[in-house]
């Protein structure tokens, strides 16, 4: 407790103490926060960046969600659940201008699912200029280049912009993320070169999502790749399409669908009776358990015409853990139809069709297959309320699993604000 009032303390004096810098908040090479942030991916490119000096934006967001889910399944005894709110969720950012080109973000976990006390996600330093080397220097190549390090989220593919990151869910159409969620933080570094709507990208990770000097050699690096193009080919219609790879070779615990600690949206589904919120935090998603080895790529199509925009993905993972002899393999389809309308498109509706399907340990062939449909209004551009229906049904589990025969569906309300 003291520690948390310490905490608050700092934070509260941080803010009086940078509140004159509060009148500029839009930085250079940044993904904006709020609904301007939508149908974002990679931090855009700009090299006409406007610098005076430090400058800290400090931002945050907060949500908070009412679930109306019943869940069932034949067997085991499940969590008796009910219509409530959850637990209300909050992210503290510190973006800072260090210099021209060069900027450092980090996220803190104020409060989320798993963990009862504030911690840090992770972050990073962002390069787009090599001013502060020489005046100049290889400005020709920093013009396409942008270089990240830092303890940071892997840019594996393309949906973990659209998810939700603990209480920043702003950019997501919907409330729950992917079955399959693919989301990590590891320490590495990424290059990227664009050039006239072209996108490449190659980066390594240690491949640890805890870090620590013990344990040597039982994980090894960690090799991530992109490549893609995302232009305006007429004056409404917006194509994107990118291919991504994630490679680990030998890994104590790859966390590449483990790797989010904030907690699924869906609260206690499918759970025993003894479970508990923070102990049981990923409800409703699947981890494929591929430890030891795991290669994984995923392709994402993105397609917007006026106010209506699909987003899909196709995505394999392949790997094993420790003691298996042979590679298993899952497969994931989303599909997500969105059409946003009214003024400045401030309200929207859509529709997700979600699916896995693989081998288990063990040698069990399951599918998960989940619909939702969400309708979404914009009251500010910080401001957003969804309403979501949710139902997800689980095939081929062992009779004596908590999935056998399992479905859980229902109602989600949310509200979301970020700034």
């Amino acid at each position: 407790m003291k520690n948390s009032i310490k905490y608050l303390g700092l934070i509260a004096f941080v803010l009086f103490g940078l509140q004159i810098q509060a009148q500029d908040r839009d930085l250079d090479n940044y993904r904006l926060p709020d609904k301007r942030g939508i149908n974002v991916f990679e931090a855009p490119k700009d090299t006409l960046t406007d610098f005076d000096g430090v400058h800290v934006r400090i931002g945050g967001s907060s949500t908070i969600q009412f679930q109306a889910i019943d869940h069932e399944n034949s067997g085991q005894p499940l969590k008796e659940i009910g219509d409530n709110f959850n637990l209300a969720t909050a992210n503290l950012d510190l973006d800072v201008v260090l210099y021209d080109g060069l900027r450092m973000h980090l996220r803190t976990y104020l409060s989320s699912r798993h963990h009862p006390e504030p911690y840090v996600k992770g972050g990073y330093i962002q390069v787009d200029k090599l001013e502060f080397v020489k005046e100049g220097f290889l400005e020709d190549l920093m013009k396409k280049v942008t270089l990240k390090i830092g303890h940071m989220e892997n840019n594996y593919g393309d949906a973990h912009f659209r998810r939700s990151d603990n209480a920043q869910a702003m950019h997501n159409p919907f409330v729950g993320n992917y079955i399959m969620d693919a989301f990590t933080t590891e320490v590495g570094a990424e290059v990227y070169y664009r050039d006239r709507g072209f996108l490449g990208m190659l980066g390594l990770s240690n491949g640890k999502l805890n870090q620590a000097v013990d344990n040597p050699g039982t994980t090894e690096a960690s090799f991530l790749a992109k490549i893609g193009y995302d232009n305006y080919v007429a004056e409404d219609l917006r194509v994107r399409l990118t291919g991504s790879l994630y490679h680990t070779g030998k890994s104590a615990n790859a966390y590449l669908y483990a790797g989010d600690r904030a907690g699924s949206r869906y609260y206690m589904v499918l759970e025993n009776p003894e479970a508990t919120s923070s102990g049981n935090f990923r409800s409703g998603r699947y981890n494929p358990n591929l430890r030891n080895e795991l290669t994984s790529f995923m392709i994402n199509p993105f397609v917007k015409y006026k106010g209506l925009e699909f987003f899909g993905t196709y995505e394999r993972a392949s790997g094993k853990a420790t003691d298996e002899a042979s590679d298993r393999d899952f497969d994931q389809i989303a599909a997500d139809l969105v059409y946003r309308f009214g003024n400045n498109e401030n309200f929207f509706i859509g529709g997700r069709y979600n699916t896995v399907e693989g081998t288990e340990i063990g040698g069990n062939d399951i599918d998960i297959t989940r619909y939702q449909v969400s309708a979404g209004w914009f009251l500010t551009k910080n401001v957003l309320a969804k309403v979501e229906y949710v139902t997800q049904d689980y095939n081929g589990f062992n009779p004596g699993t908590i999935l056998h025969e399992g479905n859980f569906e229902g109602l989600m309300l949310e509200a979301a604000i970020s700034f």
